[in-house]
């Protein structure tokens, strides 16, 4: 069953300039630019007067009706990202050894991970900052205007942490976010 036209259309807030060519939908606004490219998904992406964004999809079965609402929340999310940005806190689990993490350029380092004398370098995409809390011991926050960028940075982060061979109930430790979402608006 074929659905005929499947249509969403998305709000541009104050400040923020869509601009859309060939399914490449780059997003402006006070926090930088961003841009996605979205020709691997069939569908039609239109800024309507400088006020909304609409995506069209004519004749589409159910799998690819539910590619509409994702690229809807992906334009959202790259919005929200050039005028707020992201953040994701992470915390330190461990039970005996402390684990240390530092910053060496854009390499995070994670030493004394279950009292190994390995050092776990992670590379910290291009736009995300990284800042030890200085209020919160045993934290690191993430930021960018990036979703993609800042979480796949965690992601990373926490997967360099993984345990390997060992009973997973008690070996707790490693590196866990803890909040994640977009930076809260100065008021």
């Amino acid at each position: 069953m074929k659905t005929v036209l499947a249509s969403r259309s998305i709000e541009i807030p104050e400040g923020v300039t869509v601009e859309i060519k060939s399914r490449v939908v780059k997003v402006t606004g006070p926090r930088g630019t961003l841009t996605r490219d979205f020709k691997h998904m069939d569908m039609d992406l239109k800024v309507i007067g400088g006020k909304y964004v609409r995506v069209d999809l004519w004749f589409a079965n159910r799998k690819q009706l539910a590619s509409v609402r994702t690229v809807i929340s992906h334009i959202d999310n790259m919005m929200v990202g050039v005028t707020r940005g992201f953040i994701y806190k992470m915390r330190f689990v461990y039970s005996h050894f402390p684990i240390n993490v530092s910053l060496a350029g854009n390499i995070v380092e994670i030493r004394n991970f279950l009292g190994e004398r390995r050092v776990r370098r992670v590379t910290l995409p291009a736009g995300v900052t990284y800042v030890r809390s200085a209020d919160v011991k045993d934290q690191i926050e993430l930021s960018g205007n990036d979703i993609a960028a800042v979480s796949l940075a965690c992601a990373q982060i926490q997967q360099s942490t993984n345990v390997r061979n060992k009973d997973l109930r008690k070996f707790l430790d490693g590196i866990y976010v803890s909040e994640k979402g977009a930076i809260p608006a100065a008021e």
